[in-house]
């Protein structure tokens, strides 16, 4: 398995990346928010070699305006991740599981060439979402054994701490297998 983390605004520009294969960096949220910190967080992974994911925290409403907004501003680039954060609001909302697969299916169309996938965690994954559909692959929160997330589904990615920062893995046997997979899309 493989190591990663994933930053937002709250961590810092330079991260720590020892010991990381990934990073997947807060990119937009709804139709309006920009992680200020974005371009200076992805260097960072960037110049330590790592593959990079971008995504975007998912409102209700405006799918394709959110879509939009999330692929103009994530750096395009070939290997790059493309996720939806799919979760409750701060107002306490969600996006539908139709609105969740639309907005996949959009951002897909949109960046064709990136691998797109859903991030969620294992209670939306058991008692919210009915389609099951993850685009290209799921990343699942689940606080538990790095590697054992308490799901029977296929997943790609699992957080499985917040403590101090969001920790991860992927399931892959080599950073070259990450990468051939994130530019196979």
């Amino acid at each position: 398995m493989l190591r990663g983390i994933d930053v937002s605004s709250y961590q810092s520009s330079a991260y720590d990346t020892d010991g990381c294969s990934f990073v997947f960096i807060k990119a937009t949220e709804g139709r309006s928010y920009v992680n200020p910190k974005l371009g200076a967080q992805t260097k960072t992974a960037r110049d330590a070699g790592l593959t990079v994911g971008f995504y975007h925290f998912l409102w209700p409403g405006n799918l394709t305006a959110q879509a939009e907004y999330f692929v103009s501003r994530a750096p395009e680039r070939r290997g790059d991740i493309l996720a939806v954060d799919w979760e409750t609001t701060g107002d306490g909302t969600r996006a539908s599981n139709a609105e969740k697969d639309r907005f996949i299916r959009k951002v897909k169309q949109l960046r064709p060439d990136n691998r797109v996938v859903l991030y969620c965690n294992r209670d939306f994954w058991l008692t919210v979402d009915t389609t099951s559909y993850a685009g290209d692959g799921l990343w699942i929160a689940d606080y538990v054994t790095a590697g054992r997330p308490r799901i029977k589904a296929t997943w790609r990615f699992h957080q499985y701490t917040d403590d101090p920062l969001d920790k991860n893995v992927a399931d892959f046997p080599s950073r070259s297998a990450l990468r051939e997979w994130a530019q196979g899309a």
